[in-house]
This record gives C-alpha cells, structure tokens and sequence, in this order.
C-alpha cells in the first residue's frame, strides 16, 4: 500500500494539516526535523499526527486510579508509535505491508517507459515489443514450392521446358501439359497448380524432348498438392504477435520473414546495483568476521535476465553520506530508472537507507513486508526521472516534467532496498524487483500456477513465506532444506518458490509458485 501523500492523515485521507513547528517541538525532536527533507519525509509517512502528539501529550490519568476520561489517546503513548531508527539515519519505521500488496505496489509504481528501434539482433532479445507487430507483406509473399520436384498445369504427361531455383522469378506462363523442374521455395510460374515432388515422377526422353510422368506406384497430384499459397500464414497488415509479447529468437525470424529491419521495443530499464557492507570480500575465503559478497555476483545476471539494462554494480562501505551521494549520482550522471541496493534496510547502528532516502527527498511507497524471509525491503519513489537531480530544491528532467495525466503515473526513477541476507534479498527481487521491471519494460505479468506441496511447510503466525521447492515427476513442489535467510544453497537448486500462507500449508495443499527467472534470456550492459 502506497503511503500517504505530504498534508493527509495517517490514513492518507483526511483534510489537509500543517506540520508542528520545529520551536513546539521537543529538544530531539526539533533538531530531527530541521532538515526540510526530513520533515517532507516525515510528512509523506503520515507522522504528523503523530509529531503532534509528542509536541501536546494526552493528559496523564488522574492518580486516583479513576478510568481515563473520554478525551484520553491511548495512542499518545511514545512506545506504541513506530520507533526511531538510530542516529545515524533518524527517520521512522513504518508497519509491514502484506506481500500481496506490495508487489502490486510495485507493479503499479511505474509506467511502461518509451519505444526504442533496434535491430533484429541480441540487442532486441528479451525486450517487449512496445507494438503489436503487424506483417509489411502477404506470407509467403508469392505461390512456391513446398519441395524439390516440378511445377505442373494440367494433366499430364507433361513436356519440361525448363527449370526455377530459388531466388528466381519466373518469366513465362506455364501452358497445359507442360512443367518446369523447381527448387523447394521457388516461386512457382503463373499457371502451376501442383508441384510433383522429385520421388514421385519418372522422367522420360523422346524425339521431341524430356517428357515427365507420374511413378507407376504413386498417385496423381491433386490441384494445391506441395504449394505454399501466398498468404497461406498471413496478409499484409495482419497483427502477428501483440504489444508486450517478449522478443525471442523466433521473433526475430518472423519479424525478418514479415519485412521488417528493425523492432520498435520498449526500452530496456536501467538499473544501478549498490552493494552495502563493511563485512564483505570480494575475493578469497570468508574469516575473521568478514563474509564473501554472494550478492555482487548473484544480482546483475538476474536483474539482466529479469529485463535490466545493469548500467553500473558498485560496492560501498556503510557510510551514510557515501550511500546518499551514490544514490544521487546513479540517477542524475548515469540516467537509472531504479536504484537497487543491498543491504542498510533495518534499523541497525550501520543501517543508513533510510536516512539517505530522506534526504534525497524520496518518497516511501512500501517500507518493510510481511514475508520471510525479507521483511525489511522497501521500495520508494525519487522527486525526479533518469538525469534529474534528486533531493530538496533538485531538478527534473525536462522529459519527466511532462503533464502524463491523472491516471498515468509521472516518469520517476525508484529505489528498492534488498535485506542484505542472500535468500532474503532474493525473495525482495521476486516481491518487488520483477514486478517493478516487468511494468517499466512493457512485459504483461506472467500466468500465475499452481502445485500441490509434496509435504507439510510449516508457516509464520502472521506472515507470508517463500520457500524454495523443485518439482517432482507429478509436478508436486517438494520444499527444499536450507531456506534460511542467509543461505543459497536451497535457492540454487530451486525450481521455483512457493508462496507459503501465514500459519503454513498441508501436504497436498495446492499453493502458488513463484518462476523465478534466472533461466530466462535477456541481455543487457555492465557499464
């Protein structure tokens, strides 16, 4: 669910409310919002309400012991309200939001960005086709043969008068009683009506020439017999393939077969990888309270296969300012329609997500998610699209100041922050990243299935789990072992992830399955 706009309620839909002043505010809290990013960040969590409360608590119940009077807030209480992240990012969390809903959210963030024109090459694989692909000529374009043999009019015998190979236009009409010896796609003469195939018919010489004749044993062909007729597959201006359809290899043949020398495509979304940590090597064996970066080599070849154009993968120390500006030149300098990190996402003493977001003026649209793993994903929303300039007084982009309409969602870039668990960050590329890159690459959401589970997968009291399963020879999911949210191991040997409801699931329960996309081909950049 997206949050509430700057000026609403905690519900997002009350009547507009000015934000306390900084001077009626508490010591920490005045200080905490002096920054007007933080306070417009504030504003768009819907905490208002809230900053009000700690600025004029409730009364305190009367020491008699009497029952709270009807004016009392239960909520003032300071410890009912969403906690404070550390001081190094000193913004507020906010409650999970159920996965269902946050990958709607995600797929419903964006807009489809706009048309390119590439070749009929790698470059189109594994893009959308931003139109519905329709044929430039008849296919086949002409009547050919289906096989190597002869060209007949009427009955035979039939005198040969000569011969068309494929690539060749035929010139004379063909008369009755005659054939010319084809190639398997020729174009057949003007008065052919059935092509003999070469096993089929005996040729015999006489006085006057070569004379063709069907074999003793074999019938006689038939009007139509071993022709393609033109626009047998298609006619011109027939749609072959819809907008969205996903460019394959196959496309690309049919698209050459149809006329064409390029695809107009949905362009590829450029993505930036941030990879967080202190604790994180890139090369050698784990030890002494460092681990191996199993993120940097897993994420760019999955968000590539996912759709992604990956323009940069860059590894940052925990560093709150270091993390902001990465952020802010991935957009301005580099043009990324999303910002994917690792990592930074909980409210930990080295987590600094959430303050560089607020200070670069995003907006949260979903901040944590009920899943396990990977509950502390989020995903928000930039002030500006690819070029602009992020934060307080930043500038857009002049394609993205553009008037979409109320329907269309503005030309924004996005940022969505993985748990820095491997599982756990996988299960936020399934909730969030795909369907957020689906949406932005013009790709239709897949067709959802289903299986039975091969055994009992126990649950979470409220949450909703991902488990890694593979499918048997009755296309069961059986789960896997080693899906805790640190590990890899049960997810590189997965088939899919199954969608696991909160309270778990019985053998032979029927529970959706996740594809996870890794096998599927695309091609994009390192840059």
């Amino acid at each position: 669910m997206s949050s509430p706009g700057p000026g609403t309620g905690p519900d997002g839909n009350g009547s507009p409310e000015a934000p306390p002043a900084a001077e009626d505010m508490d010591p920490s809290l005045a200080e905490l919002t002096a920054d007007p990013s933080v306070r417009a960040y504030l504003e768009g969590l819907g905490l208002t309400d809230y900053l009000r409360r700690r600025t004029h608590p409730a009364p305190a119940a009367p020491e008699t012991g009497a029952d709270p009077g009807p004016d009392s807030d239960p909520d003032s209480d300071p410890d009912s309200a969403p906690h404070l992240h550390a001081p190094a990012s000193t913004v507020f969390r906010r409650s999970g939001t159920a996965w269902l809903r946050a990958r709607h959210t995600a797929l419903t963030a964006a807009r489809r960005l706009d048309p390119v024109h590439v070749p009929l090459s790698d470059e189109a694989l594994g893009t959308a086709l931003a139109h519905g692909l329709a044929a430039l000529t008849d296919l086949p374009p002409f009547d050919s043969s289906a096989m190597d043999g002869w060209a007949l009019a009427g009955p035979g015998p039939w005198h040969l008068t000569g011969q068309v190979l494929a690539g060749q236009a035929p010139h004379a009409h063909l008369a009755d009683g005659h054939a010319v010896r084809v190639a398997t796609g020729a174009e057949l003469p003007p008065g052919a009506v059935a092509v003999l195939r070469n096993e089929h018919g005996a040729v015999e010489l006489r006085p006057d020439g070569e004379w063709l004749q069907v074999a003793a044993d074999q019938p006689v062909p038939v009007p139509g017999q071993e022709v393609r007729r033109r626009g047998q597959e298609c006619r011109a201006g027939q749609e072959l393939l819809p907008a969205g359809a996903t460019v394959t290899p196959a496309v690309l043949g049919l698209a050459a077969a149809a006329g064409y020398d390029d695809l107009a495509v949905v362009a590829r979304p450029r993505v930036e990888l941030l990879v967080l940590g202190d604790e994180l090597l890139a090369a050698g064996r784990p030890g002494k309270g460092l681990v191996r970066d199993a993120l940097g080599p897993m994420l760019p070849p999955w968000l590539r296969a996912l759709g992604a154009d990956v323009v940069a993968v860059r590894t940052l120390p925990d560093d709150a300012e270091a993390l902001r500006a990465a952020i802010a030149d991935a957009v301005a300098t580099r043009g990324a329609h999303l910002v994917v990190t690792t990592g930074g996402t909980a409210s930990g003493p080295r987590d600094h997500v959430h303050g560089a977001l607020a200070r670069l003026g995003a907006r949260l649209r979903v901040d944590g998610v009920t899943v396990r793993p990977g509950h502390p994903m989020l995903l928000a929303e930039f002030p500006c699209g690819p070029y602009g300039t992020p934060g307080p007084g930043g500038t857009a982009a002049a394609a993205d100041r553009e008037d979409t309409g109320a329907e269309v969602p503005p030309r924004r870039s996005h940022f969505i922050g993985l748990p820095g668990n491997p599982l756990a960050a996988a299960a936020g590329v399934l909730t969030l990243v795909a369907p957020l890159l689906r949406t932005l690459g013009g790709h239709p959401a897949p067709a959802s299935y289903t299986a039975p589970l091969t055994e009992d997968v126990g649950g979470h009291a409220s949450d909703t789990r991902l488990v890694p399963v593979v499918f048997d020879g009755r296309a069961a999911a059986r789960p896997l072992r080693h899906a805790g949210s640190a590990m890899l191991r049960g997810l590189a040997g997965a088939h899919g992830m199954a969608v696991v409801p909160p309270g778990g699931a019985a053998a032979g329960q029927e529970v959706k399955v996740l594809d996870i996309g890794m096998a599927d081909t695309a091609r994009g950049s390192a840059r």
